[in-house]
């Protein structure tokens, strides 16, 4: 599979990336300011009507509608990309722990877990007599386990 082979994009990716761009542009900001400043401007030519009302409303419904949608297509593809970079990022580095190459996938009960190991990893760099001295999550692990087995002795002996 060749990843720059653009014969693959289909048409509608095309698309919508092209309308992702340019709805995100000024352009496209002046001409909504311009298309509400003309309808409350001809408010008093229509006498304020439900069906002047009525306009501004189904049209703002209708693309907040779409709009959604391709916002969020937008940002599935730009978290795919971001989740690849740090992957590779990750995968390159001989330190990293490679157990986080999955992170995505994991329950929000697992992703808890390994934010406490992390937390106990800022613990151990905190107390660690230099700066640059590193730590891995394992490190970090293990620093958990020794402490519920003392805590388990500490209970024991009392």
């Amino acid at each position: 599979m060749n990843i720059n082979d653009s014969d693959k994009t289909s048409r509608f990716e095309k698309i919508s990336n092209k309308i992702t761009v340019f709805s995100g542009s000024s352009t496209v900001f002046i001409i909504a300011i311009s298309l509400i400043l003309i309808w409350v401007i001809s408010g008093p030519v229509f006498h304020f009507s439900d069906t002047w009302l009525l306009i501004v409303n189904t049209g703002t419904s209708i693309i907040t509608f779409l709009m959604v949608f391709l916002i969020q297509k937008s940002q599935n593809k730009e978290s795919i990309a971001v989740q690849l970079k740090l992957n590779e990022l990750i995968a390159a580095n001989n330190r990293a722990s490679n157990r986080l190459l999955n992170i995505q996938d994991l329950s929000e009960n697992e992703l808890n877990t390994l934010y406490e190991h992390y937390r106990t990893l800022v613990e151990l760099t905190q107390k660690a007599k230099s700066n640059t001295q590193s730590h891995s999550v394992e490190d970090a692990i293990e620093s958990v386990k020794e402490d519920n087995i003392n805590d388990m002795d500490g209970d024991i002996n009392l």
